[in-house]
């Protein structure tokens, strides 16, 4: 049985289109875990996933392709983004777990501050046992505005540990935004939370991650004026270069063959738009890359 149901979104864009979706909770068996592949080749030694299913329900999400090498059940990806599980042990869970020496990424599977985090209020209690109990580093991966809900937390947690927030802009266009990922908060509804994580001293980095299509050089100037460090930026997941294990959803390759967007799925494309980015970062004194580069910045322990 639902823990609760969700109202509609209040920021969602398209009237008409709201989608409510469905609150679980159940205890899990652990809530830290060892890293491998793309997150462990990052520097990462542990993830922390709050729950299962993310309400977000991007199209391109390449979680559910995970299937149950995702930890997922059936029903989460036959059911992407209908319903999420929370996991409600989890912070007596991480209170046993936690140790100094991890290198923490939360989370490559869930969206921590996804829209049903609003009424379950998971990630306070979270950040309060890592305030007790600082790992190394922990870096959270979010496009969600939602964040700022706990802000006094992280300004202390902060001070506790290297505490960094990836925060996901995919696009410059909003309407590309609402034809990719209609539940995710607008483009200056983003960039107004970067803006107020690195005024309240948060080491916050612009993840442009998937690279939706956009104007590559409007997009990176963005990153470059609302943030101080280096620009993440990762292109679709494409199966004919990554031949196992995640790829981008089907629904967002509909999308873009509909809107003409198909060369944006094409590897040699995406080579010469990050080659793009990276040249006009550089050309402004700052690092732009993709790939596990990239994503070690946010695993790096500082001196």
């Amino acid at each position: 049985m639902p823990f609760a149901e969700a109202a509609p979104l209040a920021n969602d864009p398209i009237p008409g289109n709201r989608t409510p979706f469905r609150i679980y909770e159940s205890d899990a068996a652990s809530i830290l875990t060892s890293t491998g592949g793309f997150i462990r080749d990052a520097g990462f030694t542990h993830s922390l996933t709050p729950a299962r299913n993310c309400t977000f329900a991007c199209t391109y999400c390449y979680v559910p392709t995970m299937k149950m090498y995702g930890g997922l059940k059936p029903e989460d990806w036959q059911q992407w983004g209908q319903f999420t599980t929370f996991k409600r042990n989890a912070a007596a869970l991480l209170r046993k777990s936690v140790r100094p020496e991890q290198i923490i990424y939360c989370s490559p599977l869930v969206d921590p501050y996804q829209p049903a985090e609003a009424e379950q209020m998971l990630m306070p209690e979270v950040l309060d046992v890592l305030i007790e109990r600082p790992p190394r580093v922990f870096t959270i991966q979010t496009r969600g505005p939602l964040i700022l809900r706990d802000l006094p937390r992280l300004e202390v947690l902060a001070r506790r540990t290297c505490l960094r927030v990836s925060f996901s802009i995919t696009t410059d266009r909003d309407d590309v935004r609402k034809w990719y990922e209609p539940l995710c908060a607008s483009i200056d509804e983003r960039v107004d939370t970067v803006r107020r994580l690195r005024q309240a001293g948060i080491a916050v980095y612009a993840t442009l991650a998937p690279l939706l299509p956009c104007d590559p050089d409007a997009l990176t100037d963005l990153a470059l004026a609302i943030t101080g460090d280096d620009i993440i930026a990762d292109p679709f997941h494409v199966r004919s270069v990554k031949t196992t294990g995640a790829t981008t959803r089907e629904a967002a390759s509909r999308i873009s063959l509909k809107r003409g967007f198909s060369e944006w799925h094409d590897p040699s494309f995406q080579m010469k738009i990050v080659d793009r980015m990276r040249q006009r970062a550089r050309a402004a004194g700052r690092r732009l890359d993709a790939g596990v580069p990239a994503f070690g910045w946010l695993a790096e322990v500082n001196p």
